[in-house]
């Protein structure tokens, strides 16, 4: 198959490069620079620009493109180009994918699309919450409108915490659980969608590859923990305590609005569709998970 994947160069994306050519799949990247490379093309999703047969022969579109949540402070410009780094993307490869006629398009979205959900299991039929995050992430999804109006099927990948050896979640994480600096944040008992890379990776693949699998998706481990649990899986893995506390207050203070959206509150969210229709899971649960990365 033939797939076009925007946000290549992200640490999902490096990941599922090589592991669709290594599935026989002919993989096309976009760019925002001059290409360089056979297997480059140019768009500037911003001027709504794709460089002329970008997405010639393509059977399928893989959209992972977003600025970092967390990276920076949220400011009011900064939420903006949080949304707009989003919804511009998507919506020039919707209405590529439909004037073209190309079968599928995979765009990420994220399990902050159901707010906090406290100790309430959520699925991919549970309806959308409140807050900056929640909001964004339906902008994001309905900007893929256009293709599936133009008949091709999407899928929606609400993403959770992704477990990476280098970055992700746990890139500000292991040093400071290393110097056993490491504790729970808040009252702990928030959930947190974990999954690790190799099945965040496998999970795109198995939806690509199975046509039946459409609309919002959850990409996340069968078993979400609380950030208590989490804490003390990862504590466990590493070999070190993590006695500490951070309070509220104190990541208000560092974080700012994001303390209250991303890091102080959570969704005990169930990959529901991927578990019908078979996904094999590598890591099915946390401790699998954090073996193969946190060392």
């Amino acid at each position: 198959m033939r797939v076009v994947i925007a946000g290549s160069s992200g640490l999902l994306g490096t990941s599922l490069v090589p592991a669709l050519r290594q599935g026989k799949h002919e993989v096309i990247r976009l760019v925002r620079r001059e290409p360089e490379a056979p297997d480059e093309r140019g768009w500037d999703p911003a001027r709504g620009h794709l460089d002329d047969g970008a997405l010639h022969g393509a059977e399928a579109v893989i959209n992972l493109c977003g600025a970092g949540i967390g990276d920076k402070r949220w400011t009011e410009q900064r939420k903006r180009e949080l949304v707009s780094s989003r919804t511009q993307a998507t919506t020039v490869l919707a209405r590529a994918v439909a004037e073209q006629g190309i079968p599928a398009l995979l765009n990420a979205s994220a399990v902050g699309y159901y707010g906090d959900t406290g100790d309430e299991q959520v699925t991919e039929d549970s309806g959308s919450g409140s807050g900056f995050l929640a909001d964004m992430c339906r902008q994001w999804e309905q900007a893929t409108a256009p293709a599936a109006d133009g008949g091709a099927r999407v899928a929606l990948l609400r993403s959770g915490l992704v477990l990476s050896p280098a970055g992700g979640l746990l890139g500000p994480l292991k040093p400071l659980f290393k110097l056993m600096l490491g504790g729970r944040i808040g009252s702990g008992r928030q959930y947190m969608p974990w999954i690790s890379l190799d099945d965040e990776v496998s999970a795109i693949r198995f939806v690509l590859e199975n046509p039946e699998l459409s609309g919002p998706v959850n990409v996340t481990g069968p078993v979400p923990v609380t950030n208590v649990e989490f804490t003390h899986a990862l504590a466990t893995a590493l070999g070190r305590p993590a006695p500490w506390v951070v309070p509220g207050f104190a990541l208000r203070a560092v974080l700012g609005e994001f303390a209250d959206e991303g890091a102080l509150v959570g969704q005990r969210a169930i990959p529901a569709k991927l578990i019908e229709h078979g996904y094999p899971f590598q890591h099915p649960t946390l401790e699998a998970a954090l073996a193969a990365v946190a060392p």
